[in-house]
């Protein structure tokens, strides 16, 4: 089971990532957009995805990933935190990276996932 704490100590591991405290949420950022998002007081975080990722996640596991919103062809999905490992959190939270990075930092950066 993942932690909260996993996920601050996964997310920031890519490059450039920044972080921004608003209070009831903290958002992460890679050179401007928007990846993720923690919500502390519910122990879940949002995470862009591809559509048809986002639509997966939530069919198979509905009670740990919920629709959260979408854009063009972004999904973005709640995780409750509880419901996956550190392993999982990981991936997620490095493909949210991926889709928003630059391609010079997604190819610099490669498939070496969080550790």
């Amino acid at each position: 089971m993942a932690t909260l704490a996993d996920f601050t100590a996964l997310v920031a591991q890519p490059p450039d990532v920044t972080s921004a405290d608003h209070g009831r949420h903290v958002s992460y950022g890679v050179t401007g957009r928007t990846f993720a998002y923690l919500w502390p007081a519910t122990d879940t975080v949002g995470l862009k995805q591809l559509l048809p990722d986002q639509l997966d996640l939530v069919a198979e596991r509905p009670e740990v990933f919920e629709v959260q919103f979408t854009a063009g062809a972004y999904g973005w999905v709640v995780v409750h935190v509880e419901g996956v490992d550190r392993t999982e959190l990981a991936e997620l939270a490095f493909e949210a990276w991926r889709l928003a990075a630059p391609a010079e930092l997604v190819e610099a950066r490669a498939d070496r996932l969080p550790t």
